[in-house]
């Protein structure tokens, strides 16, 4: 049975494989993957901050403007979380780790060449 929302359709086909559901062309010459992909450069700075906005006063550390594509940047990410010892996720090329570990994340990233700064107050 199709879906009433009208996003069913083709997902795969037999001459060119699976199809992209947003801009019908096949994966491999999908251009929504790759403008989704793409973030505007930054500074050249990663910067660590702490935030509490939002979260139920909860503290979360927040690093952003790191140089890296989504696959690396979850890498990344889980071995953060695992330095700290806590939970944490990325999202749209923001690593959020729970709780405040700011100075152990700026230790784990400064052997990678960046400029690493501290952030907020």
């Amino acid at each position: 049975m199709k879906s009433k929302g009208g996003s069913g359709g083709l997902v795969y086909s037999t001459e060119s494989g699976r199809i992209c559901p947003d801009c019908r062309q096949p994966v491999a010459a999908c251009t929504c993957a790759r403008q989704k992909a793409a973030r505007p450069a930054g500074d050249g700075v990663v910067r660590v901050q702490r935030e509490t906005k939002g979260r139920g006063g909860k503290c979360v550390t927040l690093i952003t403007g790191v140089p890296l594509d989504d696959a690396a940047l979850a890498v990344l990410g889980k071995q953060l979380k695992a330095a700290c010892g806590t939970g944490g996720t990325v999202k749209d090329g923001v690593i959020e780790i729970q709780g405040d570990h700011r100075d152990t994340v700026i230790e784990k990233l400064k052997p990678h060449g960046w400029v690493v700064k501290r952030a907020g107050g």
